[in-house]
């Protein structure tokens, strides 16, 4: 009987697939790359065309000799990589290893692990596309020339163990930026004022001064609005103008890889490395049981919202079943995204859209079951019909000073009895439903409530808003956003705290370097531009070598005359009053892996080490030690009593420098939606569950020569 071997990279895909196509096909896992540079030397021939020096990968021999074992066997080949430039490349390095003809029509691709995708995708076998190799090649040479020609300079001038790398260190230029404009960032205060109003039988509604003799109005001190509020004084309120419209919005349109991760940040506080972990196994497939194992997502590295006729013809059957004709949408065509779009695949969605959620949910784990209802409920969303609100403003005249009302109701759902996107701000839609007003009509203000503002510096960047800024930016493509993240962090140039990412002293001073000397290194359109130029050599429209003489040409002469003109450059650890215990001297703050950490100087004569424990400022409720934050070993900030090991009270939650009003016990902060911060106690058995309620007050700038009270008009 006649064979045909499929070479896919990973069992898990080869289990699925295996299953779909029977006896007459054997499958066989790569395990990934099975060629690549050596590690230990450059690998590249720049003298002679960039030829580069592919070697077996360490521990891939065995591998190799079973898959070449297994070609004997068969009458057919068909390698079955991801759908992508990388896909291509290890389908090229297997070709050549297992000697196929570059002619040969070896190479298949499917979007999605289904039944169907799969029986039709080795009924039409091509060839493998050298254009698609090349750009891939290019990349990879591209980021060696970066990474083992900066790398060793750092090495030599700052310090062992520093690396550079094409796209990480733009990465943390725009972290080191954003903190820059952060520090050098000064607060300006401002004033609202907002007036509480009623119509005689309605209940009371809210608007806010906006304009002062028919110009927008600002505010910028207390003695100015004490001035207002002055004016105010006994002044009559009239309805002068009444706006009423139908609002629509539409839905988002399905996942890609950077929105993938975004959302999946801000709803399931997922990285942008455990996203991409879980959506693989999705879409790799998974045991449902009686069902059989599927893919349940498509391809899982796009830049495309295109969805296939079939899936948006299935999406629309089922709408159209479970609740009615008037919530599918229609089929417009959705605008471009900014910057390039490779349209090679379909955007992530379920790989058949009957399949809901919960019908599977026993077969999946937690955070499998979390990212698959994420994305089937956005794909099911995005073919929906557009939600409807009715919206009205009301303009209420005081004087010389106009308060502005508005209100909105959802008149119909649509795709938001599905899905809605979240924001990164996290602001909530909230239905405002004003009364039935009147131009001319009179309305009674019953109170002004002043409030206080300062102007806030751009926020620091989280996992979410860097991959916008990168995908924005042009920077990367779906498959390196999530590496890119996680790269910049285990190199010691960022730590993610609170979610936020900040830049360590040694990233700052490694970016300050290179903006110095290699500023086209961490230019932003610089390497946008040279993204675009790997683009174009996926289309066959540029030479990949001429592409890479061009870059390296000047690079390396600014590399030559960077090396002559840099000197040592010192990163001074902080000092503190810690002593270390086994040779006396003050010991050090260090950056590590999973943050930073006490060390001693002494080294490599003294390696003592400790954990750097950060004061919270409040007791612990067993003992008389103090609540002090510590790290778990995969770098999680938790809380502790300073007096471990003697005493193990340990909490996630940072703890309140306030205790419960009922029970007098230890309460914690949790973050809500947006920047809100809530208090709750942590006693189980207290009676005042309102207290997680409580805004947190000390957290609130105030300013006491600033005050204003509010004016009541009752």
């Amino acid at each position: 009987m006649s064979k045909t071997l499929v070479i896919v990279e990973s069992p898990a895909k080869a289990k699925t697939i295996s299953k779909f196509l029977g006896k007459k096909y054997m499958v066989k896992a790569s395990m990934g790359h099975v060629r690549d540079l050596p590690k230990s030397q450059f690998g590249v021939d720049v003298s002679n065309g960039f030829n580069p020096k592919y070697i077996t990968i360490r521990g891939k021999g065995n591998t190799i000799k079973d898959l070449r074992a297994a070609e004997k066997k068969a009458d057919q080949v068909l390698i079955a990589s991801d759908p992508d430039r990388e896909g291509e490349a290890i389908a090229w390095h297997l070709q050549n290893i297992l000697e196929i003809p570059d002619d040969e029509p070896c190479r298949i691709e499917f979007n999605e692990i289904t039944k169907q995708a799969i029986q039709s995708a080795v009924t039409h076998p091509r060839v493998v596309d050298a254009d698609l190799v090349n750009a891939q090649q290019a990349r990879r040479i591209l980021d060696r020339l970066v990474g083992y020609n900066l790398s060793p300079l750092l090495w030599r001038k700052v310090k062992k163990g520093l690396s550079a790398g094409r796209v990480q260190s733009v990465a943390v230029r725009l972290i080191c930026d954003r903190e820059e404009e952060i520090e050098s960032f000064e607060p300006e205060e401002y004033w609202t004022l907002t007036g509480s109003f009623i119509k005689t039988g309605s209940a009371p509604f809210e608007g806010k001064l906006y304009k002062y003799l028919g110009k927008k109005i600002d505010i910028d001190s207390a003695e100015k609005m004490r001035e207002v509020l002055d004016s105010l004084k006994g002044t009559h309120y009239t309805v002068t103008k009444v706006t009423r419209k139908e609002k629509n919005r539409k839905p988002a349109p399905p996942f890609i890889t950077s929105t993938l991760q975004q959302e999946a940040y801000r709803k399931l506080n997922f990285t942008s490395r455990k996203t991409m972990m879980i959506a693989q196994q999705l879409y790799e497939g998974l045991d449902l049981g009686k069902e059989g194992t599927s893919g349940l997502v498509t391809y899982i590295r796009t830049d495309s919202t295109r969805v296939s006729e079939t899936a948006r013809s299935e999406a629309q059957d089922y709408l159209r079943k479970r609740l009615g004709a008037h919530y599918v949408g229609k089929n417009t065509p959705r605008p471009a995204g900014k910057g390039k779009i490779q349209d090679a695949h379909e955007a992530i969605r379920p790989t058949s859209v009957n399949r809901e959620p919960d019908l599977i949910k026993s077969f999946l784990t937690n955070d499998q079951y979390k990212l698959y209802k994420l994305i089937w409920s956005r794909f099911l969303a995005s073919q929906m019909s557009q939600a409807v609100f009715d919206t009205t403003s009301v303009d209420i005249s005081a004087g010389d000073y106009m308060f502005r009302a508005t209100g909105s109701v959802i008149k119909f759902p649509g795709f938001m009895q599905v899905y809605t996107e979240s924001r990164d701000d996290g602001e909530k839609d909230e239905e405002k439903l004003l009364p039935e007003l009147s131009e001319g009509e009179s309305v009674e203000a019953r109170s002004l409530t002043p409030k206080q503002h300062y102007t806030q510096p751009p926020p620091r960047y989280t996992d979410a808003t860097l991959v916008k800024t990168l995908e924005e930016k042009g920077i990367g493509r779906p498959s390196t956003y999530a590496p890119i993240v996680e790269t910049v962090i285990k190199r010691g140039y960022v730590v993610r705290e609170n979610k936020q990412l900040y830049p360590t002293e040694l990233g700052t001073t490694v970016v300050d370097l290179l903006k110095k000397h290699f500023l086209n290194i961490i230019d932003i359109e610089f390497t946008a531009g040279m993204e675009e130029e790997l683009d174009r050599i996926e289309e066959g429209t540029v030479n990949w070598v001429q592409v890479l003489d061009k870059f390296y040409t000047p690079f390396n002469q600014t590399l030559l005359k960077a090396d002559k003109e840099i000197g040592r450059v010192q990163v001074a650890d902080e000092v503190t009053d810690e002593i270390c215990e086994q040779c006396g001297r003050n010991m050090v703050i260090k950056m590590g892996r999973y943050g930073k950490f006490l060390a001693c100087p002494g080294f490599p004569e003294c390696r003592n080490t400790r954990p750097l424990l950060e004061p919270t400022g409040v007791g612990c409720p067993r003992c008389e030690g103090e609540l002090v934050a510590r790290r778990s070993k995969k770098g999680r900030k938790f809380y502790g009593c300073s007096r471990y090991p003697e005493c193990d009270f340990t909490i996630w939650d940072q703890p309140a420098k306030v205790k419960c009003p009922v029970c007098g016990g230890l309460m914690i902060e949790k973050k809500g939606a947006g920047k809100k911060i809530t208090l709750r106690c942590i006693n189980e058995k207290c009676s005042n569950k309102d207290v997680a309620n409580s805004k947190v007050k000390s957290r609130i700038k105030k300013n006491s020569e600033n005050k204003v009270e509010n004016i009541s008009l009752q």
